[in-house]
Parts: structure tokens; C-alpha cells; sequence
């Protein structure tokens, strides 16, 4: 049995592993997903959010040591996470996920890396500038495009405004997080973050810790019981 915390990406919140959670209980996993600050049930403001916040929020989600999961977004607070208590993390696996590879990694930063922006014509910043939200009309091509029609219904209506402020702060290592094992999951099919960068970004692991699906940017809601079967693959090592 392994213990899992699944964070979510951008705009998403805990509910998106709704079918994820007990697909691993079923393996025989314990299985948690949270809510970042400002996304899902919790409400703090955007201008009150930072990267250290999002750290927080998972180490206090963190009782005992766990699995960490991180969807896109989240691959930088969970290394900045490994790198501030490494005892606490078993394992990083990113799901499509921006890699810090250094000090000063940012969402922003690493994005702009990308030799693509599919995201970019989506964003629509919110009033007071201090956080967007992507285009509805956009997101299931970007996010859900081999979801089913109640899928993506049910993602609709849960995406929220995403903070800018920790998505623009960049991590700070010292090496400790690059002591914790880490595995790298590239979704082939991925719109959001192109999958060549999502390889370029994995090649820094051992090639068996790198794992490849011919997913969307959302398995966790187009296939579910595979990604439970690949994190279950993952767990046993």
C-alpha cells in the first residue's frame, strides 16, 4: 500500500481526481487530493496567494510522508515541497507538469520556454489583474478534447480563476528535492503543454522513470483507471 497526495493544475481544484481517488483505493492505496489556496472550497484572494502558500498548503496536507502528484501547474510546488522537507515526500511524479530544473524556475518562466503557446489566445485576465481564467469556449479543446460530453460538463463547471502571483514566483533548491525519486508521466496528446516539452522536460530522469500514455492534458478524467493503474505501476517501484 502507498500513500498518495494528488495536487491539481491551474484553475482546477480537488475535484478533478474524483474519479482517480478510488481507482487507487481499489489497488489498495490511501488516496487524498487538496485544495490549493484560492481554488475549489477554499476562498483566500488572489492577491494574498504565493508559491510559499501553495507549499503550505501541501505540507499541512502531509501527516505522514506521501506520494506527491502534481498536474501541470503543480509540478513547481511540489519540488519546491520536496526541497523544503524531503523526509515528507516518498516520491514526486509530475502528470504533464512544469519540472523546475534550477533555482528560479517559475510557472511563467518554464511556459515561456515552451517553443509553442497553445494557452496563451485562452487567458483572459480577471478585474484587478491579479489573476485569469481561460476562455470557456477554448478549454475543452486545451484541456478535455477525449473526455466525454459529462466530463467536461462537470469540469466546466468547477474551473475557477487562477492567482498569478505563485505561478510568477520562482522556486528556490539547494539540491535537497533532487534527493527524493521522481517519475515524469507525458500525456502524447496533451494541447495545453506540448508534449515534446513535457520530453524535454522529463529527460533529466533515468529513461525507466519516465513514462508516456496518448493522453489529453486531463487523464484523470478521460482515463482514470489507467492513470490509477500507471501510479499504482509507479508505487510498486
Amino acid at each position: 500500500m502507498a500513500r498518495f497526495l494528488l495536487v491539481h493544475g491551474s484553475s482546477h481544484g480537488a475535484w478533478c481526481w474524483r474519479d482517480v481517488l478510488p481507482a487507487l483505493a481499489a489497488r489498495g492505496h490511501e488516496a487524498t487530493a487538496i485544495d490549493l489556496p484560492g481554488h475549489g472550497a477554499d476562498d483566500t484572494p488572489p492577491e494574498g496567494i504565493t508559491l510559499g502558500s501553495y507549499v503550505q498548503a501541501i505540507l499541512e496536507a502531509l501527516p505522514e510522508p506521501a506520494i506527491l502528484v502534481g498536474h501541470s501547474m503543480a509540478g513547481v510546488p511540489i519540488t519546491q515541497t520536496a526541497e523544503e522537507a524531503p523526509e515528507r515526500v516518498r516520491r514526486l511524479v509530475y502528470l504533464c507538469a512544469y519540472r523546475p530544473g534550477g533555482t528560479g524556475d517559475s510557472v511563467a518562466t518554464l511556459r515561456r520556454r515552451q517553443s509553442e503557446q497553445p494557452l496563451l489566445p485562452a487567458i483572459r485576465r480577471d478585474p484587478g489583474r491579479a489573476s485569469f481564467h481561460f476562455a470557456p469556449d477554448m478549454s475543452r479543446d486545451l484541456f478535455y478534447h477525449d473526455c466525454s460530453d459529462a466530463a467536461v460538463e462537470f469540469a466546466m463547471a468547477n474551473l475557477c480563476s487562477q492567482a498569478i502571483p505563485p505561478q510568477a514566483e520562482g522556486v528556490r533548491l539547494a539540491g535537497r528535492a533532487e534527493t527524493v525519486p521522481q517519475s515524469y508521466i507525458v500525456c502524447g496528446e496533451d494541447h495545453a503543454i506540448p508534449p515534446a516539452y513535457q520530453r524535454e522536460m522529463a529527460a533529466a530522469l533515468p529513461p525507466e522513470d519516465v513514462y508516456e500514455r496518448p493522453w489529453s492534458h486531463s487523464p484523470f478524467l478521460s482515463d482514470p483507471e489507467g492513470l490509477a493503474a500507471l501510479l499504482d505501476r509507479i508505487a510498486q517501484g
